[in-house]
């Protein structure tokens, strides 16, 4: 049922998380970028973060260097073909995630799962440019990988039943509390995230309050660890603006259209943390 060997396509802010967690389960792990400053920069985040793990005595030295040690380097997607699992985890573009699991599909064994962690796209649109969309299967991870607990497990008509068990089985495995959901535009966190999300930069757009005292009400009144605001600044205005338009078009709903506000924003490079700035400084 297990996973032994996971690829990892994309060094960035998810890809480099799904390895860490990956390797501190025990898994050999593969992560995969187009040049290698990009895979060189995955492991030095990877490695940063088992640290502050090792000084907070959450992680010990010998974990540490048990997980780095399984982790391989590579800018070949042929390097993956003996991996179990590949995740993508590459910008949220579907062509480039279709043309991506085309070349997967011709070089991993037959029964080698493939798994997007796309936030919104269909996932059986994915799998449709495949020769066996069977075995393709969302897994939806959330930043920092490390840190946050849930998996968001998206199942399209096609999938197998066992593509959806072994992969329930390896979230268990590497420390996550899976969900399962139907493939249906946003899936059950984005749609409801992205909701609260654009209504939050309408207030501020309206003058309701400000940014802080906004994500402040979410905080306290409701219990979210972080404010709908800041959580955008930390995904990215762009990102967020992105699904924005694709929930409101698929949904037929504007409840998900995005603020002008936003498009601004994004138009002037306020982009949030990854910028240094947006709805906060950063």
């Amino acid at each position: 049922m297990s996973f032994s060997t996971v690829g990892v396509i994309g060094a960035g802010t998810m890809g480099h998380g799904i390895a860490h967690v990956c390797a501190m389960a025990g898994q050999r792990v593969i992560l995969f970028d187009i040049d290698q400053p990009r895979v060189d920069a995955g492991l030095r985040k990877i490695t940063a973060n088992l640290d502050k793990g090792v000084d907070k005595g959450k992680v010990t030295l010998e974990n540490r260097d048990a997980a780095l040690a399984r982790i391989g380097l590579s800018t070949s997607l042929r390097d993956l073909a003996g991996c179990d699992i590949v995740v993508e985890a590459v910008p949220e573009n579907l062509s480039l995630k279709q043309d991506l699991f085309r070349e997967l599909d011709a070089l991993l064994a037959r029964d080698a799962v493939l798994a997007t962690n796309t936030s919104s796209l269909s996932v059986a649109v994915i799998a449709s440019v495949l020769g066996d969309p069977s075995r393709v299967i969302g897994a939806h991870f959330f930043n920092p990988v490390h840190i946050m607990t849930l998996l968001e497990i998206v199942v399209h008509t096609g999938t197998r039943n066992d593509v959806v068990e072994r992969t329930q089985a390896w979230g268990q495995q590497i420390g996550k509390e899976c969900i399962t959901v139907r493939d249906f535009p946003g899936f059950a966190t984005s749609r409801l995230g992205v909701c609260i999300g654009m209504e939050a930069i309408r207030m501020v757009e309206q003058g309701v309050a400000s940014a802080e005292d906004i994500d402040k009400a979410m905080v306290l009144g409701y219990r979210h660890p972080v404010g709908p605001l800041r959580l955008t600044d930390l995904v990215g205005l762009d990102v967020r603006l992105a699904i924005g338009d694709y929930l409101a078009r698929e949904l037929g709903n504007p409840a998900f259209q995005p603020p002008e506000l936003m498009r601004r924003m994004v138009a002037e490079g306020k982009l949030g943390q990854k910028a240094g700035q947006g709805f906060y400084g950063w």
